[in-house]
């Protein structure tokens, strides 16, 4: 366990020491999309419903089978037990074909082809939802990345800062200038900064893991990704976003397809009780045979099923079919009312990030210039390096917030994106 361990991290280590790939979103989305299994296996779960409803859909066309037979019989034998009936086995060989057709079953087979047909565009639109989820997932994992990516130029930027001033602390103090205390907070703040800066790396290597999986990929590899736009300013209110995720989500679609294929299933259950009419045709040569047979047979006949009684398995049945689909509609208001949950979520938690951009921005302007007169301050020896430390910290903490600020915008309005359907 250990070994497997090292070997993992030997590996990881490897591929962090590798030339950076750059990669844009755009790059990784198609990715993500080429190499998702939940993707490929979507997608072939949509063709895999269309070959059902072929399978349905054939039930109404002819089906057509040839026959080679050859029996040899004792003498005057006849079939006596197992049946009501007699019949007489001649001694020959024969070969023919056989034709079935079905001729009406007043609308029961078209209607369970449609419902398969609306089961299979069901599956096709989750195909779509899965795909819209890994790319949401691809979007997430990526501005997270790039996050870590200015949260990590942050803190090396604060430990090069921070050892500037424990050095000249240092200096400060051998000459007596400064005390031991003030040494000590320097050191302090140095030590907090190597720990920022240990989490802001173990931070971007586990984004670039998590990028690794949804782009489909087992090897985590350290990527230069490129900076995306931000994007505009959100217009309107919240209900305009609703109705074009009601529209729009695939979710919904999906659902609605399998509502109606429920009903078109129901619709066909409600006929078992009428009856089914077919018709079969046989014909072919018998090149071997016994003297009392003819060398070639042929026949034609129609057959009508009339059902009568069966357990009130078929009213059972119309009543299951029934009540699925009226759950299916429920399921279907059921998505709505999250979806239209969920625009509204997602608008505000965007429109509140659009507007942590100009607040985070004022803030590290105003650390920028606290830092500097404490700064000046402590050179002028009027303040402590308690006050310098407390300045150096707001400051470090207002640059991460800034630089997070523009990442979380992004994320939030993928994840609008997302919940109205428009990321595809």
């Amino acid at each position: 366990m250990v070994l497997c361990r090292c070997v993992l991290l030997l590996a990881a280590t490897a591929g962090f020491a590798q030339t950076p790939k750059r990669l844009t979103l755009k790059e990784a989305e198609a990715l993500a999309i080429r190499n998702h299994p939940q993707v490929s296996a979507a997608q072939l779960n949509a063709r895999a419903a269309n070959e059902a409803t072929a399978v349905v859909h054939a039930a109404l066309l002819p089906t057509l089978f040839g026959s080679v037979s050859a029996v040899a019989a004792a003498e005057n034998s006849r079939i006596a037990a197992g049946g009501l009936n007699n019949p007489i086995i001649f001694n020959r060989f024969a070969t023919g074909f056989t034709i079935n057709q079905l001729i009406s079953d007043f609308g029961r087979t078209a209607r369970l082809t449609d419902s398969s047909r609306l089961r299979a565009r069901s599956l096709e639109e989750t195909a779509e939802s899965v795909r819209a989820d890994v790319l949401l997932q691809v979007d997430r994992a990526y501005f997270t990345a790039l996050r870590a990516h200015a949260v990590l130029r942050v803190a090396e930027e604060t430990v090069g800062n921070r050892r500037l001033i424990a050095e000249r602390v240092a200096a400060l103090t051998e000459s007596k200038l400064r005390s031991g205390l003030d040494l000590s907070f320097a050191n302090v703040s140095l030590s907090e900064a190597k720990l920022l800066l240990l989490g802001a790396k173990n931070e971007i290597r586990g984004s670039f893991a998590e990028l690794a999986v949804v782009i489909g990929s087992r090897d985590v590899r350290n990527y230069e990704l490129a900076d995306e736009p931000l994007p505009d300013p959100l217009a309107g209110e919240p209900e305009l976003f609703v109705s074009e995720a009601l529209r729009a989500r695939p979710e919904l679609a999906s659902l609605r397809a399998e509502s109606e294929s429920a009903l078109k299933f129901a619709e066909a259950e409600k006929s078992l009780r009428l009856p089914a009419f077919g018709a079969i045709a046989s014909a072919g040569a018998i090149p071997g045979h016994d003297e009392r047979l003819r060398g070639r047979y042929a026949a034609v006949g129609v057959n009508l099923n009339i059902p009568v009684f069966n357990g009130h398995l078929n009213a059972a049945r119309r009543s299951e079919a029934d009540l699925r689909a009226q759950a299916a509609r429920q399921r279907v208001r059921d998505a709505e009312n999250r979806v239209a949950r969920d625009v509204q979520v997602a608008w505000l938690d965007a429109n509140t990030a659009f507007e942590r951009l100009a607040v985070t921005g004022e803030l590290l302007e105003q650390a920028v210039l606290a830092l500097d007169l404490a700064q000046s301050r402590y050179d002028l020896g009027l303040s402590s390096m308690v006050e310098l430390s407390q300045a150096q910290l707001s400051k470090t903490g207002a640059e991460i917030a800034s630089s997070s600020a523009r990442y979380e915008y992004q994320i939030r309005r993928a994840m609008l994106k997302y919940a109205i359907g428009a990321l595809k």
